[in-house]
């Protein structure tokens, strides 16, 4: 009797271009809601926050870049992923030691 492994699921991974929701924190007791495009992250004196590009629920917001903390993160809901790209290189890979 020949058992048969279960499908092996895919990894989950946060890719540019992604349309999230992300909670996180905000003031005293409400979490900060923001919904947008995923544009990666971004380092601050050390610190990582998430790139967001604000879909513009908010007609002023459109389009507006938001930096969170990833400290701050509550929750990231992935509404619709991207499918990953394969690395893509501009020059011709380096021949020698160092590749």
């Amino acid at each position: 009797m020949s058992v048969t492994p279960p499908p092996k699921k895919p990894s989950i991974v946060l890719t540019v271009g992604s349309k999230v929701s992300v909670r996180s924190a905000g003031n005293d007791s409400d979490p900060l809601v923001s919904n947008g495009t995923f544009r990666g992250l971004v380092s601050i004196g050390g610190d990582s926050s998430l790139a967001l590009e604000l879909d513009g629920k908010v007609k002023e917001e459109k389009g507006r870049i938001r930096l969170i903390p990833i400290n701050a993160l509550l929750s990231l809901d992935v509404l619709e992923a991207m499918k990953p790209e394969e690395e893509k290189r501009s020059e011709p890979p380096a021949t020698g030691y160092f590749r």
